[in-house]
C-alpha cells in the first residue's frame, strides 16, 4: 500500500533528516517507526502526506506515484493523527469529525450518519458527545475523537505521530488496546511513530528501527527485531531485556505444553488418587467427556470417599491457544499453582509451566534464527562488517 523508494530529505541548512530510505508497508498492516531523537521519524510521516517535500526519491500509494500529485487531494486520502490531537476548539465534536467528508462534498445526512458511526466505533456515545466541544472532553476522549476524524472519509492509509504520547500511562494502555481492536475491524494501512520500544513492539506488525540522520538499521517483525538485532545500534536501542520483550510477541507453543493426567467429574476420589500415584503428580485435571476443563483436584484434597466432582477446585488462571506468553506468564504468577491452563475454545489442551515458557521462547528464537539465515523479506536490512544494506 505504501512504498518509499530511496527517499531522502535535506534541509536548507544542510541537515540530512532522512537518507535513502526504502521500505514497503503491506496493505492492512501497521508499520511503526522508532528510533532516537533526530532519526527522522516525523519527517518520514510528513513526507508521505507531502507536508514536507522529499529531496530525492519517490513515494507510492497503492501503486501510484504521488510525489508530484496535488498534495491537498492526496491528504484527503490519508488520515492523520497527531499527539496534540489538533481538534478545532470552536467546533463541536460532530463538526470536527465531519471535517473531511464535508470538504469532499458529502451530503448532510451522510456526514451525520458517518459521524455517529465513528463515534460509536471509538467508544463515544453520539447522543452524549456529538454536540460537546473539545474543552469538555478528557485527553483520552479527545484522542479518540482525533482517530475518528482521521477515519471519517474511510481513507486507506492512516498516519499516527505519537498519538498516545501525551496521555497518562493507564489511559495510554487502554487506548493502545482499543486501537488494536479497532484496527482488527477496519484494517487500515498504518504508519505509526513512537519513541517507545515497548509501544512499537505492541502496536506494530513491522518495526523500522532508524538511527540519527534517518538511516534505516532494521525493518522486520517485532519478534525478529527482538530476537535477531541487525546491528549493535538496534541491540542497544531495544535493550538488554529484549528477551523479556519477546514475551509480548511470542505465541504459546503447543508442542511445549505439559499434559497432566485427567479424570472425569464422575470418577471416585480413589480413582483420582490412583491416577496421581501412577503419574507421580500431586494433582489431576478434571475434564468432561467433551474435553472441557471443569477444574482440578489436588492430592491434599482427595482423601476419603466420594466423587471427584465434590472436591473439584476451580482453575483460577487460563489462557487461549492464540494468546501470547506475556499474558500467560502474568496469569501464572497470580496463582499458587505454578502453571496456567491453556484452552482452545472450550477444549482443554494442556498447561503452561515456567519450563514451557522457556521452551516456547527458545523455539521462537531458533525459528527466527533459521528464518534469518534465508533471504530477508522486502525492506528488511542485513548487516555485515558494520554496513547496513537495504535488501530488495
Amino acid at each position: 500500500m505504501i512504498r518509499l523508494d530511496s527517499v531522502s530529505k535535506r534541509f536548507p541548512n544542510g541537515t540530512v533528516a532522512v537518507r535513502g530510505l526504502t521500505i514497503e508497508v503491506p496493505e492492512g498492516e501497521t508499520c511503526v517507526l522508532v528510533g532516537p531523537s533526530g532519526c527522522g521519524k516525523t519527517t518520514i510521516l510528513k513526507m508521505i502526506n507531502r507536508l514536507i517535500e522529499p529531496s530525492d526519491g519517490r513515494i507510492y500509494l497503492d501503486g501510484e506515484d504521488v510525489t508530484d500529485a496535488d498534495p491537498v487531494v492526496l491528504r484527503r486520502r490519508i488520515g492523520y493523527v497527531i499527539q496534540q490531537v489538533g481538534l478545532f476548539p470552536h467546533q463541536t465534536i460532530g463538526t470536527n469529525v465531519g471535517t473531511v467528508p464535508r470538504l469532499l462534498g458529502w451530503g448532510r445526512a451522510r456526514v451525520t450518519a458517518r459521524v455517529d458511526e465513528l463515534l460509536e466505533l471509538v467508544g463515544l456515545e453520539p447522543a452524549t458527545y456529538r454536540n460537546r466541544y473539545p474543552a469538555q472532553l478528557s485527553g483520552g476522549q479527545r484522542q479518540r475523537v482525533g482517530v475518528a476524524r482521521a477515519l471519517a472519509a474511510d481513507p486507506p492509509v492512516l498516519l499516527m505521530d505519537e498519538p498516545f504520547g501525551a496521555i497518562d500511562p493507564v489511559t495510554r494502555v487502554r487506548l493502545q488496546d482499543e486501537f488494536l481492536g479497532l484496527q482488527d475491524a477496519v484494517r487500515k494501512t498504518v504508519v505509526f511513530v513512537t519513541h517507545d520500544v515497548e509501544e512499537a513492539v505492541k502496536m506494530g506488525d513491522r518495526i523500522a528501527i532508524l538511527d540519527t540522520g534517518g538511516v534505516l538499521e532494521q525493518y522486520d517483525t517485532p519478534a525478529e527485531v527482538l530476537g535477531n538485532p541487525a546491528s549493535s545500534m538496534v541491540a542497544d536501542f531495544v535493550g538488554a531485556d529484549r528477551a523479556l520483550k519477546r514475551l509480548k510477541v511470542t505465541p504459546i507453543e503447543l508442542d511445549c505444553l505439559e499434559h497432566p493426567p485427567t479424570v472425569k467429574p464422575t470418577a471416585s476420589l480413589a480413582d483420582a488418587r490412583t491416577v496421581m500415584e501412577r503419574s507421580g503428580t500431586s494433582w489431576v485435571a478434571v475434564v468432561n467427556g467433551d474435553s472441557k476443563l471443569r477444574g482440578h483436584v489436588r492430592a491434599a484434597n482427595a482423601a476419603g470417599d466420594g466423587t471427584v466432582a465434590d472436591h473439584t477446585e476451580r482453575v483460577e488462571a487460563w489462557v487461549s491457544t492464540d494468546d501470547y506468553l506475556e499474558n500467560a506468564l502474568a496469569a501464572m504468577l497470580l496463582t499458587d499453582y505454578g502453571w496456567v491452563a491453556v484452552v482452545d475454545g472450550d477444549e482443554f489442551v494442556g498447561v503452561l509451566t515456567p519450563d514451557a515458557v522457556y521452551c516456547a521462547l527458545r523455539t521462537s528464537l531458533d525459528d527466527a534464527g533459521a528464518a534469518g539465515s534465508s533471504e530477508p523479506p522486502v525492506g528488511a536490512t542485513t548487516t555485515t562488517t558494520g554496513t547496513t544494506t537495504g535488501a530488495r
